[in-house]
């Protein structure tokens, strides 16, 4: 993250907060819980999803993969929660990027 530039820094934290706050396919998220790193480490992939342009389709794809293959729970392809969630990245991206 060190060669990142301010607002991609700024992009990768909030997709971190997402990822813990909203996405939680595992539920370990509560409201007043210190944040935890149980996600962080599918930080870069989706970061680098929304950098390169990705729409939400294919960002939540990702997210449903990763709890299939990586997580070991059972998402179904576009599924409502990672739509969602990958809406919430896109927005996130444009707000501190731009389109």
């Amino acid at each position: 993250m060190s060669k990142l530039s301010p607002k991609q820094k700024e992009l990768w934290k909030r997709i971190q907060r997402i990822l813990w706050e909203k996405w939680d396919p595992i539920g370990v998220y509560e409201k007043d819980s210190e944040w935890d790193d149980e996600y962080d480490s599918y930080v870069p992939h989706v970061f680098r999803l929304a950098i390169e342009g990705n729409d939400y389709i294919r960002i939540a794809a990702s997210l449903t993969s990763t709890i299939n293959q990586n997580i070991g729970l059972s998402a179904s392809n576009n599924n409502e929660h990672d739509i969602k969630i990958a809406k919430l990245i896109v927005q996130a991206k444009e707000e501190i990027l731009g389109k």
